[in-house]
This record gives structure tokens, sequence and C-alpha cells, in this order.
């Protein structure tokens, strides 16, 4: 990543590591699987058909309790259907009621979610693990610690609850409390003042106490919890992150022809072995998994994502100047953690494949990081195509100097081809060239009449290659030099009009 930011350094004004969205989800383990459930409802007296009854009524309690809870705090309950995004009509009622803390809205969908079902069992039914729908409830809130939130549970066995936050929101809320100044839109900055101690504040994120904010939470959403689950907790997990590495630039200018190339490069040279090297792994004889890169257009631009399994790291820009790497982990299994485990028998400190445990948030966010890190470095050999496309133009369109107007110069035409032959001859590298040099190159064999009026031409040639950076003089003398610019102009104009414009003809 440093020889990508080094690269392009006078068109970028900082950068930002920190995670984007988060999913964690909160099990309640005693009645998480069918043993644990069954022991559950045996413990209150119940038979096995009781369960549908006896469900029923705390799924019913849940949804009064999420009325109710909107009620009282005059907020909406309101059924959505599947195809409105919850988070874009929660901010759209946040902005309309003008609310700027707490509960903003409850929705509620339906969905098909892990839960049980009776089954047939040896001498007596039982209770089986299945997908069933059932209405999930969504608590929108303004959290004063971590911005624009949604809780979600499931109103039917065993209770499932999801939190979504999202890093950048947590981020602005504490530059805010530093006095850091920000430009944001939606959940990417596109400006910091103080880049540097802006990453400090990221860097806190994975050090938040998640496990007692999370609870908090769930106490909310979950009124059973101090009557028929008394005495429970949630164990929580994360169930989905999202890494991302922001790139910021000056203006769309600055990115919008570099990323054209970053995602042809990326597009056509990124492979199997390459995409398994950035998530720091490689094939092996045992290795299953797929490797798919694929692509889509957007409102704001092209997305490109390599994916291995359940896992991908994908780049797009965002809002035309931030240039976004982003690696997700929803399967941390494949990575690798030091901490406590088993093996042969005894109890050491090793490295140990990730788990979904709240507690390795900050492994994951270490192991996200090197991936966007080496796959901004694979594009550091990306030439910025920008100085070249301001050459190409500058050539080829008029342009004034001097209160006066000289034409472009045309890549295709045979004419201005064969100025620039003239120009770019190698006798001319040493010395340099005179007007009469390139007056005979062009037109030899003239009388003396036409000589004079074929040198006022050259002048005006000349000028036009001059005004544009071309070609320079050299000083105390009458002989011109082609410039390094002049060079790739009229060498790739050259090339282009005998190899490439004929064959693109043709086909």
């Amino acid at each position: 990543m440093k020889s990508f930011i080094e690269k392009n350094i006078s068109q970028i004004t900082g950068s930002l590591n920190c995670f984007d969205r988060l999913i964690f989800k909160g099990h309640l383990r005693s009645i998480n699987y069918p043993a644990g459930l069954d022991k559950f409802i045996s413990a209150r007296g119940l038979k096995i058909k009781d369960f549908a009854k006896f469900v029923q009524t705390q799924s019913d309690h849940l949804v009064l309790h999420a009325k109710t809870t909107a009620a009282k705090h005059n907020r909406t309950y309101q059924y959505l259907p599947r195809h409105i995004r919850k988070d874009d009509e929660a901010r759209h009622i946040a902005q309309k009621m003008n609310i700027t803390s707490g509960l903003i809205c409850v929705f509620s969908e339906l969905e098909t979610c892990p839960s049980f079902k009776i089954g047939y069992g040896i001498g007596r039914p039982c209770i089986l693990a299945t997908h069933r729908k059932c209405l999930c409830l969504y608590y929108y809130f303004l959290h004063p610690q971590l911005g624009l939130i949604h809780v979600r549970i499931q109103s039917w066995f065993p209770f499932v609850v999801q939190v979504a936050v999202n890093g950048h929101e947590w981020l602005a809320i504490q530059m805010r409390r530093k006095n850091i100044s920000f430009e944001q839109i939606d959940n990417a900055f596109i400006k910091i003042a103080d880049p540097d101690k802006a990453q400090y504040l990221a860097d806190q994120f994975c050090r938040l106490n998640w496990p007692a904010l999370l609870q908090k939470l769930a106490d909310f959403v979950n009124p059973l919890l101090k009557n028929i689950l008394a005495g429970q907790s949630y164990y929580w997990t994360t169930d989905q992150a999202e890494f991302a590495t922001d790139i910021m630039f000056k203006n769309q200018d600055a990115l919008s022809p570099l990323f054209r190339e970053l995602f042809k490069h990326a597009f056509l040279c990124f492979g199997a072995s390459d995409v398994l090297s950035f998530l720091g792994k490689k094939i092996t004889p045992v290795f299953s998994s797929e490797v798919i890169t694929d692509f889509k257009t957007r409102t704001e631009g092209m997305r490109i994502k390599h994916r291995v399994g359940k896992n991908w790291i994908k780049m797009y820009p965002k809002f035309g100047v931030v240039l976004r790497v982003e690696t997700v982990i929803n399967h941390p299994y494949g990575f690798l953690t030091r901490r406590h485990g088993n093996r042969k028998g005894k109890r050491i400190i090793g490295w140990f494949p990730m788990t979904k445990g709240i507690t390795g948030l900050a492994r994951y966010a270490e192991v996200a990081l090197a991936a966007n890190s080496r796959y901004l470095q694979a594009l550091a050999v990306v030439h910025d195509p920008r100085k070249a496309q301001e050459l190409l133009c500058a050539c080829s369109s008029r342009i004034s100097h001097n209160q006066r107007s000289y034409r472009g110069f045309n890549p295709a035409a045979h004419e201005d081809i064969q100025i620039f032959r003239a120009l770019s001859a190698g006798q001319h590298s040493l010395h340099g060239f005179r007007n009469s040099d390139i007056r005979n190159s062009l037109y030899p064999n003239q009388d003396a009449g036409t000589q004079i009026k074929l040198s006022a031409r050259i002048s005006r040639i000349l000028k036009r290659f001059h005004v544009r950076g071309l070609i320079a003089k050299i000083p105390h003398s009458r002989r011109w030099r082609v410039t390094t610019n002049g060079h790739a102009f009229m060498s790739m104009a050259i090339k282009h009009h005998a190899e490439f414009y004929p064959a693109f003809l043709a086909a």
C-alpha cells in the first residue's frame, strides 16, 4: 500500500483504514440447539405437544413489546416489504421527524430464520432444527456512541439477535468530539483535516466493550430475558466484518482515469493465485474453494470483486473521489490467530484457526488490513494515465498563446505523421535540428523561391510544436530539440498510425 500511495501522492489527500459494516449475532446457548430447547421446555413442566402454543405465545409477546415500545416513544411501527431498503427508510424518518438520538422506528418483515419444529422420535415426538418463516423485528436507533444502527430479533425460538453497526458512523462521532474537521457522504469520508489523528481514533474501535454494549441493546428488544429467559445472556459472534481502506483523492478528475486503469489491470491480471496471496493463502493439493472474479456496474462506477469461498476482496470508487479496497470476512476459520487451544492433548498457546467470537475483532482488522495492503501494493505498477490524457488533449486541441490561436495535431492525418517522422529522425537526436533540416526532409529538391516560402511554413509548424512544449530551443543556437513529451506523443502517433489503425479498420 505504501508504494501505491507514494506513486500517486501528488493527487492524494489522505488515507484511512477502518471497519465499515459489521454484523454481530447474539445466541442464547442453552436453547440454541434441539436438545437444549427440549431440556428448557421440560424444566417448565411442558409437553412436546404444547410446544407450538408456547412458542406462539412468546412470539406474540415480542411483537406486542415492539408495538408498545414504538408507541411509548412516539415512533413508527411499520411492516416493510422486502424490496424497500430499511436503512434508507430509517434515515428518511429520522430526518423528517428531526430525531437526533434514541429510537427512530421499528420495522417488521417476514423472513426465513433458523428455528425448530416438532418431528418424529423414538417413542415420543422430538424437537428438530429447521428453517422457517417468522416475523423479524428491526429496531433502528441513533446510538450516542455508534451512530445509526439496527437491532433485529426473530420472533420465534431461539430468538437470535442481530446488531448491525458501521465503523465510519462511530468514527464520525469520535472526530466531532475531538474537533477534527471532515467531510462525509454516507459511509465515506471524502476529506479529513488530520488523517493521522483520525487513524489513531479508528484503531480504538476494536477496543470497545462490545459484549456490554450489545447486551444492553438485546435487553431493550427482548423482554423475555426478564421472565422465561431470566438469568440468560447472549453469546456474541461476528457474523460479517467489512474492513475498508480508503484512499482520498483531490477531485474526481484525479481518480477517474486512474481507476479505469486499476480496474482493467485487476480484471485482466489478477488470477486465482494472486487473489489467494492477497488473503495470505496459496493453492495446495487440499484447496477446494472456488476463486471467482466478477464485476458490476453501479451508479457510482464499476465495482470488481474477487471471491474465495465466503470471503472476498472488492475495489470500487466512492462518490468519485475515494478509492475503496474492502476485505469482507464471513468465514474466518481459514485464517489463523494466536490463542489458547488443544494440540496433542495439551492446552497451549499457539496459532489456531480464527473463530467468530467477538473478542477476536482486533485480529479481523489485522487480517483484513494486510489483505487490503497487498492488493494495493499489487496495483502500484499501474501508471496514472491522467498526464498522458492531458498531453493528448493539449496536442490535438486548438490552443491560444499570446493572443494567437494554434490548431491541434491529428494523429491519424498523413501530413502530421510525416512531420512527426521528420522531427523524430535519429540524426537529430545528438545536435538537434534546424528549420532547413525539416524543410529538406519534407520538401526535397525545391527551387530557391519555393524554399523561402516553405521556410516560413516550417516556422509556423515549429511554433505549433513549441507552444505545446513538444520541442524546445537549444540555447545560443538556431537549433531545436524534441522534448520528453514530444517524443512520447509523436512516437505514440507514429506507432498507432502504422500498426493499430489499419488493424482496427480491417477488423
